[in-house]
């Protein structure tokens, strides 16, 4: 039975590849996007909040009159849980594509992304990507996917340049990092484009030290290998959990640097790190995609997601608000709600007053990578996140450097 349901399935995704869709949304009712993140598992926090987001920026799109090219039809959300699983992230993109929806956004995981595209795709169907940061993702070819935030090349390449400006600006050499990363491909394709773009900027040492993605529990041993080669900075890339262990092992190490920095760190620019790092988390800067502080539209959203969530409103929900309205913007541009038309229309959007820090308007490429994608430098200052570099999107003044130690004691 199983296998008929499969097959049943497969048949509706592929009969909607066929003719470029309008699945499931007929011409009257509430156009439906599909959202594809982790609600349950390790990752159901970050997961929970992406689809909050969501859902927040097509209630505010309806409340404003719906999509008014098409007689103010409004939006409905429906959401997919992945499970921080990529076979279950596939099947989840299946299932929303045939209960109709005419694109999906997601999916966190670079891992479970990957699968969803590849469903997006064969279904023709348009799908925005809120966060997933691997390379690879877009490198398939694929027609029918588009990613807000930079890619890991684009933040491990803006990570070292803002570095060299910053050690510039405030007249603090800057000539080895120790650069400490998950295994796997997006602490890979970070490490390897900081370290490129470094040697570039006048850099002349980035030492590189990797941890294993599961059973990370102690940095100490990390860090301890980190500090060898006595570093100006220890640059570092992962999730949020290996993070703060990071930066409570370089504290409690006491080590001479000026300064830990996050590249495309997941867990430095977290609300929740000033307070779960105390100490070990004063000063820590990280170059990341971030939303953009300094945007009366982005404080007010985030306002209002306080006041409805209880919960601030993190970056990556602030992203699958934007996913969501990429998705509204096309279908403005669209005559209906053919998949076909409607990946054009994103294809072709030039989004101004986005509300994640950017380069220039939301654009997309040949590829689906938004081209004007740009990471900052925020910095943990008086137990909060600022955005400090650079000036255009700061919100405090830079301290650097920031030195936890002046012993090394190894």
């Amino acid at each position: 039975m199983k296998k008929l349901v499969g097959a049943l399935t497969a048949v509706a995704v592929m009969g909607a590849a066929a003719c470029g869709s309008s699945t499931g949304s007929d011409d009257s009712g509430p156009i439906k996007i599909g959202a594809v993140h982790p609600e349950t598992g390790a990752l159901a926090g970050v997961g929970g909040l992406m689809n909050d987001g969501a859902a927040m920026a097509v209630a505010d799109i309806n409340a404003a009159g719906g999509i008014a090219s098409l007689g103010g039809r409004p939006l409905e959300l429906v959401s997919g849980d992945s499970q921080g699983k990529a076979d279950v992230g596939r099947s989840e993109a299946q299932r929303l594509i045939s209960s109709g929806a005419v694109a999906l956004i997601g999916a966190y995981q670079s891992d479970v992304t990957q699968g969803v595209t590849s469903v997006a795709e064969r279904a023709r169907v348009p799908l925005v990507i809120d966060v997933a940061i691997d390379d690879q993702i877009l490198d398939q070819g694929y027609r029918y996917s588009f990613r807000i935030q930079p890619d890991a090349s684009m933040a491990g390449a803006d990570g070292a340049r803002a570095l060299a400006a910053i050690a510039e600006q405030t007249g603090q050499a800057v000539n080895r990092v120790s650069y400490i990363h998950i295994e796997g491909a997006y602490g890979e394709s970070a490490f390897h484009a900081f370290e490129k773009e470094a040697r570039n900027e006048g850099i002349s040492s980035v030492q590189g030290i990797t941890y294993p993605a599961t059973n990370f529990s102690d940095a100490t041993t990390v860090v301890r290998e980190a500090a060898v080669s006595n570093p100006d900075v220890i640059a570092a890339t992962g999730y949020y959990p290996d993070s703060l262990l990071v930066a409570r092992a370089i504290e409690q190490l006491n080590l001479n640097v000026k300064g830990v920095y996050g590249v495309a760190n997941g867990g430095f620019d977290d609300s929740s790190f000033p307070g779960d790092a105390g100490t070990a988390g004063d000063g820590v800067l990280n170059a990341n995609f971030h939303f953009d502080g300094t945007s009366e539209r982005v404080n007010d959203i985030r306002a209002r997601f306080q006041e409805q969530f209880g919960r601030p409103m993190e970056t990556a929900a602030v992203l699958s608000y934007q996913a969501v309205e990429v998705i509204a913007a096309g279908l403005e541009e669209g005559t209906d709600t053919n998949t076909e038309a409607l990946r054009d229309a994103i294809a072709a959007l030039s989004i101004e007053d986005p509300l994640v820090a950017n380069g220039g308007p939301i654009e997309f490429d040949e590829t689906g990578q938004n081209k004007n994608a740009l990471a900052i430098v925020m910095q943990v200052r008086d137990g909060a996140i600022e955005q400090v570099f650079p000036e255009q999107f700061a919100t405090d003044a830079i301290e650097f450097p920031v030195g936890t130690g002046l012993e090394t004691g190894l």
